[in-house]
């Protein structure tokens, strides 16, 4: 069960654990290195299994979450507190997936059912790592306690907070749109990024509606045809060529969509899953302070969850 006396992520890090220097061909070798680092913290552990879980979950997501970072992690069945080893590599190590070496790989594994301490340790982790100066220099360091001490220094009281926000689960989009754009634009924007629904945003960068692809359909089509059995008289796509020729006079803030569904960034995440049910929308747009943050995606949410 989780332990609410750790507050931080170097709580759950023993000096042990910590491996300096560590001087390793790939990453598979430095993985080894920490598993067997782990064992010998705690016997218990199967070590050639938790191998397995982490590469299979490497196999679908990358374990690189910044510059010169690696989370190899997994959620382990039976697993009675996380196991948390920490490996530096100053001179890089290629990642698999990756064009870029790291310098630290930090192995987390978790009690596969406590899906909110697995996201608290990772969220943590990353408040600490992501910058890259204090990355660097905590990979320059090559004694454990030294390491553990500049880690300590290094957090704060909010790295860990007791329960999970919105802000802690959402993602940056691709891409953003404006009111002024033109829909030219909104188009150029959707082609090149994987997203189907974009949030729009005024000058001062208040959130302000929402354009998705459904959106551009609807504008282009016109409202008598979706009554139509029968389309075939418009196989050549007139409508959409029409809006075409205006794409570059219109502006998006006359085709987006005013009503959406957004919440506080600090509000507990868990309200996002009663949220995504009762509107039966597949993003929650993020807001702090009236201002645009982020978004949490249906899909997202729930790979946090369920197997990331």
């Amino acid at each position: 069960m989780e332990d609410v006396n750790k507050q931080k992520f170097s709580d759950y890090l023993s000096l042990n654990n910590i491996l300096c220097n560590v001087d390793a061909a790939d990453e598979e070798a430095v993985l080894g290195k920490l598993l067997e680092a782990l064992n010998r913290h705690y016997p218990k552990l199967d070590i050639e299994h938790a191998g397995e879980e982490v590469r299979a979950r490497e196999s679908m997501f990358s374990t690189v979450i910044a510059p010169g970072l690696a989370v190899p992690h997994a959620r382990i069945a039976g697993l009675p507190f996380p196991l948390v080893a920490v490996a530096s590599t100053p001179a890089g190590v290629v990642v698999k997936n990756s064009d870029s070496k790291v310098c630290m790989t930090v192995l987390v594994l978790t009690p596969l059912d406590e899906p909110n301490l697995h996201l608290q340790i990772l969220a943590a982790l990353s408040a600490v790592f992501e910058d890259a100066d204090r990355l660097n220099k905590l990979a320059r360091i090559s004694e454990p306690t030294a390491f553990f001490a500049a880690l300590r220094e290094a957090e704060t009281e909010e790295d860990m907070p007791v329960y999970l926000k919105a802000a802690d689960v959402m993602s940056a989009p691709p891409a953003v749109l404006l009111e002024t754009d033109t829909l030219g634009h909104a188009i150029r924007t959707f082609a090149t990024t994987k997203s189907d629904e974009l949030p729009v945003l005024d000058n001062t960068g208040d959130l302000r509606g929402v354009l998705a692809l459904t959106d551009l359909l609807n504008y282009s089509l016109p409202k008598h045809l979706l009554w139509m059995e029968n389309l075939t008289p418009i196989y050549q796509f007139q409508p959409f060529a029409e809006m075409l020729k205006t794409a570059e006079e219109n502006k998006v803030a006359d085709v987006m969509r005013e009503e959406f569904v957004s919440v506080e960034a600090d509000v507990p995440a868990v309200q996002l899953a009663k949220l995504f049910l009762v509107n039966k929308v597949s993003q929650l747009l993020i807001t702090r302070d009236g201002k645009y943050a982020g978004v949490v995606e249906l899909k997202s949410f729930c790979a946090r969850l369920f197997w990331e």
